[in-house]
């Protein structure tokens, strides 16, 4: 069995929260050894251990890889004339009223082969796997049929298992109601339980509702989240994105992993969310390309809920695929703190996803780890990482010990 020491770390994040210090588990002048895919062992460089290869992180920053818990990857099709459109005036939620938005992006996933949609989901990957990105979640929602919804999770399976990122799946047959079943909603809804989920359900880890105006109710999601988790999936919820619907409240009471968006909520949504264990997942591209007000962080920071920061990768609300960026609109434009927005994209985005073991460096976690070469000019530190926008330097990622 080989094993791997990287030594000379000069800074060593390990989202480890009860370890180091500044809040992301901070060491200096560290080693680690990795094993078997796993991390070894963590301490100082004079007391590492012989390992078969070694690798110096000097003048580097070594953290966990980064975690997207919330993307829409398989789609096909363009969305550029709703840009214009929005450009000009037009809101999101007519756009989605008249039979675009979504429902664009449906028509042309629908039309996409499954092989088509595979490259096109494998090319983000690898786009994602480029910055650091070693875990991502995907979504469908553009198929909202038994055949499309499981063709989009099958492409972002076959697509990961090329590239060699780790994902989640989540069956998001509640996006929208498509074209066919608008002039009957509880006929559409009846679908997604009973034919669509048993399609998908092997292949989802996950099933997610989009409750708002020009979406589902809080009854129909509530109806539909809650058939998906008497068959074994966890729960996540698209919620209180453009109006107040009591989705958060209603996530929480289903012990949802996730409430996603949260831009609509007050305190007693945030001690709902709260007691209940459900990490706030945040998410600024869309809120950007949307024009959205920000999500009110200091009431999800006072009652002590766990914030992720994600991407929200999409063809028309957030075309916006860099998780660095995002963690920088989220201390510029949402008022995170630099450990808060890194621990955002790394041990919170984890959690999101029901894997507390990943986003963090710590002995017998998996070795998905970054050496992050710091802006030229700049010492390694924490804040550099999302002081500047966009991705650093890598000079190794590693994904269960594999090096990319």
């Amino acid at each position: 069995m080989s094993s791997l020491l990287v030594h000379d770390i000069s800074t060593l994040l390990t989202m480890d929260t009860a370890q180091g210090v500044g809040g992301l588990g901070e060491r200096t002048d560290a080693a680690l050894v990795v094993e078997d895919g796993r991390v070894a062992w963590i301490g100082d460089t004079a007391s590492a251990p012989s390992c078969d290869v070694r690798h110096s992180a000097a003048g580097m920053v070594v953290m966990p890889g980064l975690v997207d818990c919330h993307t829409h990857l398989a789609w096909a099709g363009s969305r550029a004339d709703e840009f214009r459109a929005r450009l000009n005036g037009e809101n999101y939620t007519d756009i989605l009223k008249r039979g675009g938005g979504i429902l664009s992006t449906v028509r042309a996933t629908r039309e996409a082969s499954a092989p088509d949609l595979t490259d096109l989901v494998e090319a983000r990957l690898r786009a994602a796997l480029g910055r650091g990105v070693t875990t991502l979640e995907v979504k469908s929602g553009y198929g909202l049929s038994a055949e499309h919804e499981l063709k989009q999770l099958r492409a972002a399976k076959a697509a990961a298992a090329r590239v060699g990122v780790r994902i989640f799946t989540t069956f998001l047959g509640a996006h929208t109601v498509p074209a066919e079943f608008r002039a009957d909603r509880p006929a559409y809804v009846d679908d997604v339980i009973n034919n669509q989920l048993p399609a998908v359900l092997n292949d989802a880890d996950f099933i997610d509702a989009y409750v708002d105006d020009g979406a589902f109710t809080v009854a129909e999601g509530r109806r539909i989240l809650s058939a998906g988790a008497s068959l074994g999936l966890g729960v996540r919820v698209h919620a209180e994105q453009v109006t107040k619907t009591g989705a958060a409240r209603m996530a929480a009471s289903l012990g949802a992993l996730s409430a996603d968006h949260l831009e609509r909520i007050d305190a007693e949504d945030a001690a709902a969310l709260a007691a209940a264990g459900t990490v706030a997942v945040l998410l600024p591209g869309a809120m950007l390309y949307l024009g959205d007000a920000p999500p009110p962080v200091p009431l999800l920071r006072s009652a002590g809920v766990k914030i992720a920061v994600a991407t929200d990768t999409n063809p028309g609300s957030s075309p916006f695929p860099d998780l660095w960026a995002a963690a920088t609109l989220a201390v510029l434009t949402m008022g995170l703190t630099v450990e808060e927005a890194l621990l955002g994209i790394t041990a919170n985005a984890a959690t999101a996803l029901g894997r507390p073991d990943l986003g963090r460096i710590q002995v017998g976690c998996p070795a998905d780890i970054l050496l992050v070469r710091p802006p030229a000019g700049e010492p390694p530190g924490a804040g550099q990482l999302v002081q500047h926008f966009g991705a650093p330097s890598l000079a190794l990622t590693l994904i269960g010990g594999a090096s990319f």
